[in-house]
């Protein structure tokens, strides 16, 4: 029965590193797993600022891990993920326009039509903003062609 178990583990530890694997290259997420820096994706939706996530309060969305400030949040976030994941895998939404996959920055962020969208910095948030509209329009063509990419290779 030990033997059993052991394969078991192995086999489940073996598909989560596959999944994980599979979702590095989509999502920006740490070499932990962690998605967000550990901010939690709710906060933006319901209270307008990035709040930090509590390690003891987690989920794992497509090989991520995502904290949170609540169980509420973390409800919220299980029953509708796609509602606040941000786009782009959490990239910089300027980068992803220009072809690249920058680390997005979670305290550097825009909302938009109901969409979390972070940039790599205050100054290019601000170059990203006044053409938002244009912006992502532009980002979502060049993320269909990009997001399956390692970001060493753009």
């Amino acid at each position: 029965m030990t033997q059993l178990k052991a394969v078991i583990s192995a086999l489940v530890l073996l598909i989560l590193s596959a999944t994980a694997s599979l979702a590095e290259s989509e999502l920006n997420i740490t070499s932990t797993g962690l998605a967000l820096r550990g901010v939690d994706p709710v906060s933006y939706f319901t209270k307008g600022v990035p709040e930090p996530g509590d390690f003891k309060i987690t989920a794992v969305h497509q090989g991520a891990i995502y904290r949170f400030a609540t169980e509420e949040n973390k409800a919220a976030f299980s029953a509708a993920p796609e509602k606040y994941l941000p786009q782009y895998g959490g990239y910089c939404a300027m980068g992803v326009k220009m072809g690249k996959k920058l680390d997005g920055d979670p305290a550097v962020f825009t909302m938009v039509s109901g969409k979390l969208y972070l940039n790599v910095a205050p100054a290019v948030a601000d170059m990203w903003r006044p053409e938002a509209a244009a912006n992502i329009k532009a980002a979502d063509e060049t993320w269909a062609t990009i997001k399956d990419k390692e970001p060493g290779a753009l």
